[in-house]
C-alpha cells in the first residue's frame, strides 16, 4: 500500500442503537446521498456522524451530544429499556480507512441517569488496540487497556468518562514498542478523519439578518466547545492550500479558550446568539494595526468590522477610516451568516477558484451573473462588508436579495470549492492539508433548491470529490436527482 497517498477517510457508519436506528451499517463513498421518507432517519445519521466528529476532536461529551436535538437523551432509542440501575444510552461507531488499513471505533454512551462514555473499542490490524469499560459507577473514570505487545501485552490506566479515549492516546502512549506504535498510528488515523469534518447548514434567514444589531448564527466548528475561538489561517482559500489548524493549547481569556492560528491574530471574548454548531454573535478580533500592535475589532453577524483608525489590511494595502478586513472572520461558520466576509477573503486569495465559484453561481441562479465581489458598506453608523452579485449591464444586486434557494446554493458551492483553512473548523494542524480529506455534512442539501440547482450542485460536488480532497455526505428528498452522475452513491433509508 502506498501510505503516502492514502488519506484517512470515514468509510462506514454504524448506528447500533441510535434514535430510530438499530443495527444499521451504512457504507460511505466519496459522495453519498441519503434519501427516504420523513422519519426514515436521514438526519439522525448525520447527527451520529457529527457526535463522533466532535468526540474525535477532543470535545467533552456534553458538547458532542449537543449536535443532536434533545441532546443525549434525544439520541436514546425509544425502544431502549432501562436496566436495574435505570441506565439508558446509545451506541454508535465508524470505520476509517487510511495508511494503517481499516480502523474501527465503537462507542457506548450512557445518557441516563448520568451522561458518560461507558465503553469504547478501537480495533485495527487484527488487534484490539484500545478498550474501555465502566468498572466503578461511583468514579468519573473508565478503566482503559491499550495494546502494548511488549513485556506486558496491555497497559492499563484510568481515563475520564467524558472524553473519547482514542483522542487522548497520543498523550498517554510512549510509542516504544511496535504495538504502541500501531496504537498511535491507528488513533491518529481515526482522529485525523474525524477532525476533518464540517457540517454546513446555510440558513437564509440568519444570513439576511447578519449585520449590526442583526442575528448571529454560525458555529465554532465541530471541534470547538462553547466559548472556544480559533485563530484564522494565514492563507489558503484554495482547497489544500495554506496552513490551517490551531497552534498550541492556548490560554483562557474572559471565559474563552484563545488559540492563535497561523499567520493571523487570535480572537478573544465571548459570543451571543446561537446557531447549529455553536454560538455565534459578537466577539473581539485581533488584527494588524498600522503600528504593528494588535488592533481591536468587532465582529457582528455577517459583517467584518474593524474599529479604531487606519492600519494595514491582510493583503498589505492601507486601510482608511474605520473599516478593514478582519483576520478572525474569514472562516465560514456553519450557518454561513458571515458569507460576505468569507467571499471577500476567498476572492483575494485565490482568483482561479473564485472564477470557478462565479461559474457555478451562474449555473444555479436566475438572471445574469458576471461576478461576485465584496465591498464596504455603512449601516447604522457602522461600516462592514456586504457581498454583491455583478450582473453585467444591470445594477449589482446585494447577495441577501437572492431567494432562499439561491442563497443556500451560493453558500454550499463556496464550501465545496474551499478547504479547512476557510471553514470554521479545527483540523489537525500537525498533518499537512494535502494529507487530509475534508468531510462535508449537508443535511437537507436540496432544501429550498429546485431540481436544476440540486443537479448543478451535485455536478460541482462530483468534480471536487474526484480530486480526492473532499468527501460529501448529504440528505435529499429524492435520490433520482443524481441519476446518471458518476460516483454518486444513493442509500435509501426506511425501505
Amino acid at each position: 500500500m502506498d501510505t503516502e497517498s492514502v488519506r484517512p477517510a470515514v468509510t462506514e457508519l454504524r448506528l447500533s442503537a441510535f434514535k430510530s436506528h438499530r443495527g444499521a451499517t451504512l457504507p460511505l463513498g466519496p459522495l453519498t446521498l441519503l434519501t427516504g421518507g420523513s422519519g426514515s432517519g436521514k438526519s439522525s445519521v448525520l447527527q451520529a456522524y457529527e457526535i463522533l466528529a466532535r468526540l474525535g476532536s477532543g470535545a467533552r461529551l456534553n458538547w458532542a451530544v449537543a449536535a443532536a436535538p434533545g441532546g443525549a437523551v434525544g439520541c436514546v432509542p425509544a425502544w431502549a429499556r432501562p436496566d436495574e440501575q435505570g441506565r439508558r444510552g446509545f451506541r454508535i461507531g465508524c470505520t476509517v480507512d487510511g495508511p494503517v488499513g481499516p480502523v474501527r471505533l465503537d462507542v457506548a454512551v450512557q445518557a441516563e441517569p448520568e451522561l458518560r462514555i461507558v465503553g469504547e473499542r478501537l480495533t485495527g490490524g487484527g488487534e484490539t488496540l484500545l478498550s474501555t469499560a465502566l468498572t466503578d459507577p461511583a468514579r468519573r473514570a473508565v478503566q482503559a487497556a491499550w495494546y502494548t505487545a511488549g513485556s506486558t501485552p496491555v497497559t492499563r490506566a484510568p481515563l475520564p468518562d467524558d472524553r473519547l479515549g482514542t483522542a487522548l492516546l497520543p498523550l498517554r502512549v510512549a510509542g516504544k514498542t511496535a504495538g504502541q506504535r500501531l496504537v498511535l498510528a491507528a488513533a491518529e488515523q481515526m482522529v485525523v478523519a474525524l477532525r476533518s469534518v464540517f457540517a454546513c447548514d446555510p440558513r437564509p434567514e440568519v444570513m439576511r439578518g447578519a449585520g449590526p444589531g442583526g442575528g448571529g448564527g454560525g458555529g465554532a466548528g465541530l471541534g470547538a466547545e462553547p466559548g472556544d475561538h480559533l485563530g484564522g489561517s494565514g492563507g489558503g482559500a484554495c482547497s489544500g492550500g495554506g496552513s490551517g489548524g490551531a497552534a498550541g493549547s492556548g490560554a483562557r481569556t474572559g471565559g474563552s479558550r484563545v488559540t492563535g492560528g497561523r499567520g493571523a491574530g487570535g480572537r478573544t471574548g465571548g459570543g451571543g446568539g446561537g446557531g447549529p454548531g455553536g454560538p455565534g454573535g459578537t466577539g473581539a478580533a485581533g488584527g494588524n494595526a498600522g503600528t504593528g500592535a494588535w488592533g481591536e475589532g468587532l465582529l457582528t453577524g455577517g459583517f467584518a468590522v474593524a474599529a479604531g483608525g487606519d492600519g494595514t489590511a491582510d493583503d498589505g494595502s492601507a486601510l482608511q477610516g474605520s473599516w478593514g478586513w478582519s483576520a478572525g472572520d474569514g472562516r465560514l461558520r456553519t450557518a454561513c451568516d458571515n458569507l460576505p466576509a468569507v467571499l471577500g477573503r476567498t476572492s483575494r486569495e485565490c482568483a482561479r477558484r473564485h472564477a470557478v465559484l462565479v461559474e457555478a453561481v451562474r449555473d444555479g441562479c436566475v438572471g445574469p451573473v458576471a461576478g461576485l465581489r465584496a465591498e464596504p458598506v455603512e449601516r447604522a453608523g457602522t461600516v462592514g462588508i456586504r457581498a454583491l452579485v455583478e450582473r453585467g449591464t444591470l445594477p449589482a444586486m446585494p447577495l441577501e436579495q437572492l431567494g432562499d434557494g439561491e442563497l443556500r446554493y451560493v453558500a454550499l458551492a463556496l464550501v465545496l470549492l474551499t478547504g479547512p483553512e476557510v471553514l470554521a473548523m479545527d483540523p489537525v494542524g500537525e498533518v499537512l492539508s494535502a494529507r487530509q480529506v475534508l468531510g462535508l455534512l449537508a443535511d437537507g442539501m436540496d432544501r429550498s433548491l429546485d431540481d436544476r440547482q440540486v443537479r448543478a450542485l451535485l455536478e460541482l460536488a462530483v468534480r471536487m470529490v474526484g480530486r480526492g480532497h473532499v468527501r460529501l455526505l448529504g440528505t435529499v428528498r429524492d435520490g433520482a436527482v443524481a441519476d446518471g452522475l458518476p460516483g454518486v452513491q444513493v442509500l435509501h433509508l426506511g425501505v
